[in-house]
């Protein structure tokens, strides 16, 4: 089963990180953190300190079937300035291995030149950073091995719809109806 990386920066999006880390593992699926700080410790946009299992000096993404960037601001700036990330992120594409991006996110897909020519979403205001995308608006997009989602409450869709990529319908289905996932969403209609 493939393994997912979630990049985390200082100012990342709690529940864009916290949120898919939780499904996956629920999920059976082998999901680590890397810190891009060079501390263990990584702070979220609202101050929320999360040890992360390893630094980004340290990570052999070898193995890893999705990289994942969490939006949130200045997370998202940070992760689009670290050069470390751009290039795995531009080796993971080159093999045609799945990357997702949340909220602000996408902007360092669309500055990297990964959506030209794809379908995408991103939290409002940051599409002028799809370069080359076409912004849908939805709250997750998936083109190809790219999947991008708008913002927060995005989350858990987001996650759900990368679980189902990764262990299939069937397992994402059944983690909906044990989180009340199915029925939170039956009630809205």
């Amino acid at each position: 089963m493939e393994k997912v990386y979630v990049f985390l920066a200082n100012g990342f999006e709690d529940i864009e990180a916290l949120a898919p880390i939780d499904i996956f593992r629920r999920g059976g699926i082998d999901v680590k953190t890397v810190s891009i700080t060079g501390c263990e410790t990584v702070e979220s946009a609202h101050g929320v300190g999360i040890k992360a299992d390893m630094l980004f000096e340290a990570a052999d993404l070898s193995d890893a079937g999705l990289l994942l960037l969490p939006g949130g601001m200045p997370g998202a700036a940070n992760l689009n300035a670290h050069e470390g990330v751009k290039d795995a992120l531009l080796a993971h594409a080159g093999q045609g291995k799945k990357i997702a991006a949340i909220c602000a996110a996408p902007m360092v897909l669309g500055g990297l030149g990964l959506l030209q020519g794809k379908r995408a979403t991103c939290y409002p205001g940051f599409e002028g950073y799809l370069e080359g995308a076409e912004y849908t608006q939805e709250l997750v997009t998936v083109d190809g091995n790219i999947t991008t989602a708008e913002g927060p409450a995005a989350a858990l869709p987001f996650a759900y719809t990368l679980l189902a990529g990764i262990a299939g319908e069937e397992t994402a289905h059944t983690l909906q109806d044990q989180m009340m996932y199915t029925h939170l969403m039956e009630s809205k209609e």
